[in-house]
């Protein structure tokens, strides 16, 4: 019932802020007698704070056209290269009239990146896109909105999950040979996940493994997001928290975890910061600072902008990782798509490259719980690291200025190190010293 009252409420509320709108580009036109009048510049101002407090935020775009790589713009034609009935995987295709750039650029290393599935579009990592098309051929998981996928498409398990991973990794090495795969925050646990089944039956896995800021193990510098799945049972998140979705949906009638909840607890951890970002926006608009008030709405068309999560996906996560902590416990068996129950091994992984990355100031994963990878993939015969930023948050590992002056170069330079196939090298029995790395 909450999913209905909040989709009416939605409704009710859509008419008030696009009259909000456009009150406030009419008053703002210079061609308005009292446009430069500061009362009506306040008016303006609140009616246009009104309109992006009550707007519905849709799934943002990519919007990547060009990026600069070695002193020549490249064009970029994002498409989808394969597609499942929950994810799609996206491509950003690079183009260049220049000889040389072209050679460069067919040469350069191809990194999957998978986005989280927990609450936002893979958009938010548009920056980390960004960044790295002008070193690598980019692919990403773009996860589809569970209100949109109709019944008859069946439930969406983390094992799929895993799967899709696998999947998505087998497509990537056919066209490449090997690839390196990126994970952000949610995914560095099914991603651990499915390397690891693919070393267990002796599969090429890839050429390097990074995870960000993600809780391989949760039971290290517990946050508050560890904090609430702990404090309940999964029957409390089942009767709670889950809701059907509402019939002028395509998914009419699909068990989820809306999005919107998940907007609420994002914005509840930090409430004080928010408000004092829109207090910010208000005033950048009357000082006419046009670049403040543009990098806001960039942000929050982002931040503001969730999808719904498949009921089964979601609860599985908060019991499997959050719960029973099944990865760091060696208990966690995935159903693979013949419905054959498979044990997650990260000990069975030796010719993939590992690195961590961590934020000093994360308040979502917590210190150590990405580094806990190293101490489960003790077979790895190739290269480990882990980097651990200083002054950074969860977003600051993969987007802002310190994603790309202090991060992005180590990763830039990790990949490329390990872009050789070193599972046709013999195995060595020393085991690599791990180098840490920490970035101020």
């Amino acid at each position: 019932m909450l999913y209905q009252i909040y989709e009416t409420q939605r409704a009710l509320l859509e008419p008030f802020a696009e009259y909000a709108h456009a009150t406030a580009k009419m008053l703002n036109n210079p061609l308005w007698p009292v446009s430069q009048n500061t009362m009506t510049q306040r008016v303006s101002a609140g009616f246009d704070l009104m309109y992006r407090l009550g707007k519905d935020y849709e799934k943002p775009r990519f919007n990547i056209n060009t990026v600069e790589s070695n002193g020549h713009e490249i064009a970029v034609h994002e498409r989808v290269e394969a597609s499942k009935p929950f994810c799609e995987l996206r491509r950003f295709k690079r183009y260049s009239d220049d000889p040389q750039t072209l050679t460069a650029l067919k040469n350069q290393p191809a990194v999957l990146i998978v986005a989280p599935l927990s609450g936002h579009y893979a958009t938010l990592l548009r920056e980390t896109v960004r960044t790295m098309l002008t070193d690598h051929r980019v692919y990403i998981t773009d996860w589809v909105n569970a209100r949109l996928v109709p019944q008859a498409e069946g439930s969406f398990h983390l094992d799929d999950y895993v799967n899709y991973v696998q999947e998505f990794i087998r497509y990537v090495q056919s066209k490449y040979g090997n690839c390196h795969v990126v994970s952000v925050c949610q995914p560095t646990v099914p991603v651990l996940a499915a390397v690891s089944l693919m070393a267990s039956r002796g599969e090429k896995t890839p050429l390097s493994m990074t995870m960000m800021g993600g809780p391989i193990d949760a039971r290290k510098s517990p946050t508050a997001v560890n904090n609430l799945a702990t404090n309940h049972d999964i029957r409390w998140f089942e009767n709670n928290v889950i809701y059907p979705v509402p019939t002028n949906f395509p998914g009419a009638g699909r068990r989820v975890y809306p999005g919107f909840l998940q907007h609420s607890g994002f914005v509840a951890m930090n409430p004080d910061r928010h408000a004092s970002s829109h207090y910010d926006y208000f005033k950048s608009l009357l000082k006419g600072d046009g670049e403040s008030a543009e990098h806001h709405r960039r942000f929050y068309d982002e931040y503001n902008a969730v999808l719904d999560m498949d009921a089964d996906y979601y609860l599985e996560t908060i019991k499997t990782v959050f719960q029973d902590f099944s990865l760091v416990n060696g208990t966690w068996q995935i159903r693979s798509p013949e419905g054959q129950p498979e044990l997650v091994k990260p000990q069975d992984i030796t010719g993939t490259a590992l690195l961590t990355v961590e934020g000093e100031l994360d308040d979502i994963s917590g210190s150590g719980q990405t580094r806990a990878a190293h101490d489960l993939c003790t077979g790895i015969t190739g290269e480990k690291r882990h980097l651990e930023v200083t002054g950074a948050g969860h977003y600051g590992i993969f987007s802002g200025s310190r994603w790309r002056k202090m991060v992005y170069p180590q990763l830039k330079e990790f990949i490329l190190a390990n872009n050789v196939d070193q599972q046709a090298v013999p195995v060595q029995s020393s085991q690599p010293e791990l180098k840490n790395l920490h970035v101020a």
